[in-house]
């Protein structure tokens, strides 16, 4: 059974790898507009066209899709949306379905593949992680991410989770920019995607349902960042326990 199972989860994995470079291909041509358009409008129309294209491929390769909490998002408000991170799926799914304009953190490395790296990096403020100037002048482009009145959207673990608990430790610098930015934090938890695309195992996609939660925000206000940290942390680990 496990042997049929297997064969049927890569024959997926060729139908979604498949289905995603011909949907990006296609998606590609009115997202490349976007560039002419002044933020943080052009990044708006941008998301828009991503979450349909997502929408679109995670209909085709058979993944059922549920977004809830999109109303803790106050109109006109600008938060840091930390998200859990499981695996490659989290990125396409987090942040197109965040309400309303936003970019992500994310490495530099990806800009260098041909085509996707102009859709990675409109999307993202880019960092070398290894470089310490790097990091720092991402910081400061995170903020001016703000102050366009977009959100940011972070993976505070970093990398991806594959010690078996529900979160890896988080690291400081969604919450430094949150209390420094004075913007307060949206938890974001991820359901589901280890499983459909899981890290531990290569060309492996196995259709199910995955599902994204926006919590309630937690204020920035009178907060060190290790304290924030520590709240953002209780509240996801907590939830996803809860709720897995």
């Amino acid at each position: 059974m496990l042997f049929f199972k297997n064969i049927f989860a890569r024959l997926c994995a060729l139908w979604a790898l498949l289905t995603f470079v011909i949907s990006f291909l296609i998606f590609l041509i009115p997202s490349l507009f976007t560039n002419f358009i002044a933020d943080p409008k052009g990044t708006a129309i941008f998301i828009k066209i991503a979450r349909l294209w997502m929408r679109v491929w995670l209909t085709i390769t058979g993944c059922r899709l549920q977004v809830n909490g999109t109303k803790n998002f106050k109109k006109g408000e600008q938060y840091i949306v930390t998200c859990n991170h499981n695996s490659f799926l989290d990125i396409p799914l987090s942040c197109p379905f965040i309400p309303g304009a936003n970019k992500t953190i994310a490495k530099k490395s990806f800009a260098k593949i041909p085509l996707f790296g102009w859709y990675y990096s409109k999307g993202s403020v880019l960092v070398d992680r290894n470089d310490e100037s790097s990091r720092k002048k991402s910081f400061r482009e995170m903020k001016a991410v703000l102050d366009t009145g977009m959100h940011m959207s972070v993976y505070p673990e970093g990398t991806r989770n594959r010690t078996g608990q529900p979160l890896k430790t988080f690291h400081s610098g969604a919450f430094r920019l949150a209390t420094e930015s004075g913007k307060d934090v949206i938890p974001a938890v991820i359901f589901n995607t280890a499983r459909v695309l899981p890290s531990t195992k290569a060309f492996y996609f196995m259709p199910g349902k995955i599902a994204i939660h926006f919590l309630p925000p937690v204020t920035s206000s009178n907060k060190t960042p290790k304290a924030l940290q520590q709240e953002v942390f209780d509240i996801m680990w907590k939830y996803y326990v809860s709720n897995q």
